[in-house]
This record gives structure tokens, sequence and C-alpha cells, in this order.
């Protein structure tokens, strides 16, 4: 779900066998899923894991593929839950689970049997990274794993009249001793408990400390398994992209199941404490985290980061800004002329990047939807701006667009540019690819290269 240089062909089935395919399509998919490796190398990724994944017998798999992820040079923090762990606890107790507004309420006992589990899942989860059985995915991995006290935690409180008692939130992440952990080659591992500075536990969610975590460390992914296969739309399509608004507004509009929203308001609050993209992923799926993180389509939902005050869709108030923008690219011929009139009518196809009230950079989208395919026009970034970024913002949320409009490519016609493109996951094409309505209207004497990207 990442974009890449190239887009990612599907997992064969096999890596080898007697079929002469196989051989070439293991190397496709090997060349295809080099950029994403290259791009997460050194990187810190989050992965919380719930405890009815471990309950339900998936934890050897997902354990393959955290080390997997580990040996190919990305940092890993893993935050466990234990939600059905303590249910069981408490069931074996001839206790109740307790709850308000979908919080447990943890009283002593529950306390008591929310370390208990969180106890036996730590070993159980510190066990499977420890194997080594030759002919596994886990042989000489020599995987180790760090656990400590690296979460301060405070109580809830009353709330609503509701004394949650043992229950508590994330206060603060002792980041500078997971930073020595993961530098060292080690994967972390944190349980959803914390300590308060006069010694006290309490229960946390895992959700809560997985967000808070990948915030504190600065990590370029949060990774969520769900129950869901991810966030649907109003409509009940899953949304393999959305934007922090997008997420708010869902949010707002309530419908999504209770645990779906949780899970949604700890992504968001992780993008818009810095963390760059957050997703949610069905933990019933095989393989499901490297499927998303591998393959261009990804499986879940992808939550990602942007600054709602720069990166918007253009309105009429707008048309002077862009104007002013383009007219210098068109001046020197690197853009084809457009009247001011053309920009009005045709505004709604524009997205910005706005400072402080300024316009500093512009795109347009032209969807073709019977070809599937949309061209990508215009874009402009305030020489001052340039470097920064905003063309990269801006190429994101074209691509953002496209996508909810249903096209699976984007193109651009460019005689300057085209390795600004060609960095960014396009490759060159042909007139014979455009859309015949574009076609018909292909300036053969400026002559512009084609560039097209699968999204």
């Amino acid at each position: 779900m990442e974009p890449a240089p190239t887009a990612a062909a599907s997992v064969p089935a096999a890596v080898s066998g007697t079929a002469s395919s196989e051989p070439g399509q293991f190397v496709a998919w090997l060349r295809a899923v080099a950029p994403y490796i290259h791009a997460f190398r050194g990187r810190t990724f989050v992965v919380g894991v719930p405890g009815e994944l471990v309950e339900a017998g998936r934890l050897n798999a997902l354990v393959q593929d955290l080390s997997l992820l580990q040996a190919l040079g990305m940092r890993i923090i893993v935050v466990h839950g234990s939600r059905p762990q303590v249910n069981a606890q408490l069931q074996l107790r001839g206790l109740q689970s307790l709850y308000a507004d979908g919080r447990r309420i943890t009283d002593p006992a529950a306390l008591e049997c929310a370390k208990e589990a969180s106890g036996e899942l730590r070993l159980d989860i510190e066990a499977a990274f420890s194997q080594g059985l030759p002919n596994t995915p886990m042989a000489h991995a020599s995987i180790r794993v760090v656990s400590g006290n690296f979460v301060v935690a405070r109580p809830v409180g009353i709330l609503g009249g509701v004394d949650y008692q043992h229950t508590g939130v994330v206060r603060k992440i002792d980041t500078s001793m997971i930073d020595l952990a993961v530098d060292a080659g080690a994967i972390v591992l944190l349980s959803p408990l914390g300590y308060s500075p006069t010694g006290e536990a309490f229960n946390l969610s895992m959700e809560d400390v997985a967000s808070s975590t990948a915030v504190a460390l600065g990590a370029d992914k949060l990774v969520l398994l769900a129950d869901s296969a991810g966030v649907p739309d109003a409509q009940g399509r899953m949304l393999a992209e959305i934007s922090e608004a997008t997420a708010q507004s869902l949010l707002s509009a309530g419908g999504l199941p209770e645990a779906l929203a949780f899970q949604l308001r700890h992504a968001l609050r992780a993008c818009q404490g810095g963390v760059p993209r957050a997703h949610i992923i069905p933990q019933g799926l095989d393989g499901s985290v490297l499927l998303e993180l591998f393959r261009h389509e990804g499986v879940g939902t992808m939550l990602v980061k942007e600054t709602l005050q720069a990166v918007r869709e253009a309105a009429n108030d707008d048309v002077g800004g862009i104007l002013a923008l383009i007219r210098p690219l068109e001046e020197d011929g690197t853009l084809v002329r457009r009247d001011r009139s053309l920009i009005e009518r045709e505004v709604g196809n524009f997205t910005v990047v706005e400072h402080d009230g300024v316009i500093f950079g512009c795109a347009a989208l032209y969807p073709f939807p019977a070809d599937g395919i949309g061209e990508m026009a215009c874009l402009a970034v305030n020489p001052s701006a340039q470097g920064k970024g905003d063309g990269e913002m801006i190429l994101q949320r074209i691509e953002q667009r496209a996508r909810a409009a249903g096209l699976k490519q984007l193109f651009v016609l460019t005689t300057r540019t085209m390795h600004w493109f060609l960095k960014r996951g396009f490759v060159e094409g042909s007139v014979d690819q455009l859309p015949q309505a574009r076609q018909n209207l292909y300036n053969w004497q400026r002559r512009s290269r084609v560039l097209v990207k699968d999204l």
C-alpha cells in the first residue's frame, strides 16, 4: 500500500517446483519488493498484536514474519494485548469482566489477572521468537527480545461517575532504553501494563501503548492487527487508504464497530502525533503484515498523515493564487498556458498546498473513468518551497483522489520534469496508452513524454 518505484506483483504461491514459469515469477516478485526493502531499512515499526491473535493460535506465523522484517534491517517494537486472556483468568476465578464505555474497570482482582495474563503472554512470545529449528523460517534467526518497565502510566481516575480503579493510560515512554535495545539488534516487547513513580501497576490498552510508543519514538509506521479487514466507508466498502480528515469524519459519523473505532481513534492519534503512516490490517489473514508492507495494494487500511491546513482541494478563492503560481512556468514553456476562465471552471480538479494563506503548490486531476486512468496536470511548486516536500504531498493527495475515484493508473505529460516523476514510481509510456479522448488532444509539436504509474 506504500508508494513505490514499481508496482509489486502478487506473491507467488510457491518459490520452487517443476513449472517453468515459477523461477521467473519468483525473480519478478523479488525484484518488485526490493524498493520496499531499501525504503524500510533502518525504519522504526511499532506493531500492535491483540490477544485474540495469540488465542487463535496464529502467534508463530506472525513471529516468523516480524523476524523477517528485523532480518531485513527494520527496527521492530511489538506491543501485545491481553483482553481475552484476562477475561479467561477472571472466568477461572468465578469473576465477571467489568466495562464502562468500552473500557475495562480494573479492580484489584482484575489487576492480578492482567499481571498473570501478561506474564504468560510475554513468555509465550519470547519463546516463539527463540525458535531456531532447521528447515523453518526461524532457522539461524538468533532473535533477541528485550522487555522491561519502559512504560510510565497514570490512573484513568473517575470518568462520568465511574471509578476505573487500576485502569490507566500512558504517561511517558522510556524511548532512550528502547532505542538502545533496537540499535543493538533486539526486538522490544511491550506489555499492556504501566507503572507509576510510586510503584503502582496499571492495566492499559494495547492500542494506547502502541500509539503512544509510535509517537514517542517518532516511528515511521504503526501497524495494528484487528478483527476487521480494514476500515469501511458508509457503503461498507473497505478503504485501502484514508486521510486524517476522512478518519475524523468516519469517527464523528459513528456506525463503525466499537473495537474498530477504538483502533482507528488511536491510529489517528498516532498520525496527528507525527507518525507518517498507520495501518489497520486483518489479524486473521496469514502474512497480513508482509502483504500490507510489500504489496502496493496492501490488505487493510492505511491512514496517511497530512497537515490539514496545508494540503486540500482548491476552492474558487484559490484561482488567483493558482494563476500566480503557474504563470512563470507557462511563460518559460514548462506548462501549457491556461486562461483564468478555464481555471475557474476546473478549480474543483485542483489540489493545493497552502502555507499561512499563500498557495505554494498545486496540481489537477482529470479522470477518465471509462478507461480507469486519470491525468495529473499542472503540477507547480513555488521556487522558494522546492525541495521541502510540497511536490510529494501534492502527488500523494492526487493519488488518494484517484484511488477514491476508482482509478487504477495515473499519467502525466511532461517535457522537462521526467526524472522527478521517474523517481516517484512513474514509468515511460507511449501516446497509445492514453485514453482516446486524450490522444485526440495530444500536442505533437510539444512532444511531451508520457509517464504512467499504477495505483
